[in-house]
């Protein structure tokens, strides 16, 4: 089973930036579309980025022009690069491979606060 390390969350006020990571560590990372997924508290997990395995992106409308995702397959690990970021954008993010009907086991995510 794959342990899915995400880091680099933190406080930020609004306006700022914030680049996360997600270590996925023992497979063969480069064959897996992946996803940053986030939750809100009271709300459901949202798919917010992903990428496939040969690069290609795709984003949710509330992100759109504000995040990149992006991967380094000999680190096992893909990015998001948060930026404007909005007090709405506060959240508990994860990453996973896709499709998200078949997921590995969620990792403890890296929370992500804005706020002034």
């Amino acid at each position: 089973q794959v342990q899915l390390v995400e880091s680099g969350g933190g406080l930020v006020q609004p306006g700022g930036s914030l680049r996360l990571s997600c270590l996925a560590p023992g497979i063969t990372f480069s064959i897996y579309a992946m996803g940053w997924y986030r939750q809100a508290p009271g709300k459901q997990r949202e798919l917010v980025a992903s990428i496939t395995s040969g690069g290609s992106t795709n984003y949710a409308d509330p992100v759109k022009g504000r995040f990149t995702i992006s991967r380094d397959n000999a680190k096992n690990t893909v990015y998001l690069q948060m930026g404007s970021l909005k007090p709405e954008d506060t959240a508990v993010y994860y990453c996973n491979r896709l499709p998200s009907g078949v997921v590995w086991r969620w990792g403890q995510g890296t929370q992500v606060t804005i706020s002034s």
